[in-house]
């Protein structure tokens, strides 16, 4: 029987680094000065010109993975120690009680069912709006997938909920130190000015996703067989071994590893919030829970060690995936067209009426967003153009960072260079093309919202 052509996703981010390679054989090279200030690189506005050409050959495209590996090693190794400490964590029996308890929970009160989505969602926008959650996300879905199969929805609700829900608040954030807060600090605003109008977007924003996932929540319990996931869910809910919504029984055990994990959440928001933690130090914590939770649950060192090696082991295609997303932008970036892009974009913009210019500029973000999927990084790079720009064509900076967030914030959930999504979906098991073509549908809608909420901010001088 003849098979039809199919793409999956590690040759379609090879043919993409192909194409990007293949650019820099016909976009000018060129580039900003760049200046150093608080650890940070900066672009200087108004400082583009053109560099030696640097085209990416078949050499460049064949290295460019493993380059692409040593730009997200941290990220990468935080995947391999999560995958390590749910297992452990699953081998203790703890996930599975707290799965079973919550399951039953749920069936003896029905009406509570309908809150699962909403609240939990809202509490990791709250996370991604506040002290920009977006990394530690992973932490949660390999805990909240099986925890949503349980209650008669699928894996992209698992995934959406603690994924999606700091995603869109990310993208629409109100404190957001690496978005709002180095954003503003270029501007030279004062730190979290402009604070009530970006209340409002977050909560349109937020309840917008949230709308979006109960809607497809409630289609999939309805009609379990339209899942994008159906067949592979089948089997996690042979594999998760629930005998119905019979009372769990939890040791002391479970409880006091539920007790350390809470406690080293908690540690967690704090070291992100007020010590300045990323990923090396949040993969520390965790590994340190794991273990802690190792010894209560009284798994030997054989047991600890295979469940660290086989939950390191599951995560080995998500690490390539990252390393190949990654290396699509180390091709750019070594070829010096990323410059390029961002020099004619501004060019372009500045031609054009103040409320269009800041709609272009939501739309140049979401395009430089597929090079740069970096809240931070794009800031840098972007906003010392930007905000000079807008001042010369009537845009308020404000306004300004408003669109760099929605351009920023959005695509990060469909681009396959953007490492945390990768990472979500392919902890998941979801195929990226399945996985974007569900997710199409909202990112269309976040895109007419956003350009609408940039209408009022521009109309009031904000």
């Amino acid at each position: 029987m003849k098979q039809g052509f199919s793409l999956n996703i590690y040759g379609l981010i090879f043919a993409i680094m192909v194409f990007v390679a293949a650019l820099t054989y016909l976009l000018p090279a060129g580039q900003y000065d760049t200046l150093e200030k608080d650890g940070r690189t900066y672009t200087v506005a108004g400082s583009y010109h053109a560099v030696a050409a640097s085209p990416q050959g078949l050499g460049a495209v064949l290295t460019a993975p493993a380059k692409g590996f040593e730009k997200c090693a941290d990220i990468i190794v935080f995947i391999f120690i999560t995958g390590a400490v749910f297992t452990i964590l699953e081998r203790t029996g703890t996930v599975n009680a707290f799965i079973v308890g919550t399951s039953y929970l749920f069936s003896r009160r029905e009406k509570l069912k309908k809150f699962f989505i909403p609240v939990s969602m809202l509490l990791f926008s709250l996370g991604g709006a506040v002290f920009g959650m977006e990394e530690e996300t992973l932490i949660f879905i390999p805990l909240f997938i099986p925890l949503a199969l349980s209650l008669g929805y699928d894996s992209v609700v698992g995934v959406s909920i603690p994924f999606l829900g700091a995603w869109v608040g990310f993208g629409s954030a109100f404190m957001n130190p690496f978005t709002v807060g180095i954003s503003q600090g270029i501007a030279q605003l004062p730190l979290y000015s402009g604070m009530g109008y970006r209340l409002i977007v977050w909560l349109i924003c937020t309840a917008t996703v949230i709308g979006f996932v109960m809607w497809y929540g409630e289609k999939i319990r309805k009609s379990p067989s339209k899942s994008i996931t159906y067949e592979a869910d089948r089997l996690r809910l042979k594999d998760l071994k629930l005998d119905g919504f019979t009372k769990p029984e939890f040791k002391k055990s479970h409880l006091c590893i539920a007790g350390i994990f809470a406690l080293g959440m908690g540690f967690l928001v704090y070291g992100v919030a007020q010590l300045g933690w990323y990923i090396t130090e949040i993969s520390g914590l965790f590994l340190g829970i794991g273990i802690i939770c190792a010894l209560i649950g009284r798994l030997g060192l054989n047991q600890t060690t295979d469940a660290i090696i086989d939950g390191a082991r599951s995560m080995v295609s998500v690490a390539v995936m990252l390393a190949l997303a990654r290396a699509i932008v180390v091709i750019a970036g070594d070829g010096r067209i990323l410059d390029t892009v961002l020099h004619g974009i501004a060019q372009a913009i500045g031609n054009l009426h103040p409320l269009l210019a800041a709609e272009g500029m939501f739309w140049a973000h979401s395009f430089i967003n597929f090079f740069v999927a970096s809240g931070s990084g794009q800031a840098v790079l972007t906003m010392p153009v930007m905000i000079p720009l807008s001042d010369l064509i009537g845009v308020s900076p404000q306004l300004s960072i408003l669109a760099y967030q929605f351009g920023e914030g959005w695509t990060n959930a469909i681009i396959p260079t953007a490492p945390v999504t990768m990472a979500a979906i392919g902890m998941a098991k979801i195929p990226w093309l399945k996985w974007a073509k569900w997710n199409w549908p909202l990112q269309i809608i976040l895109a007419v919202l956003s350009m609408l909420l940039l209408i009022p901010a521009y109309l009031m001088h904000w």
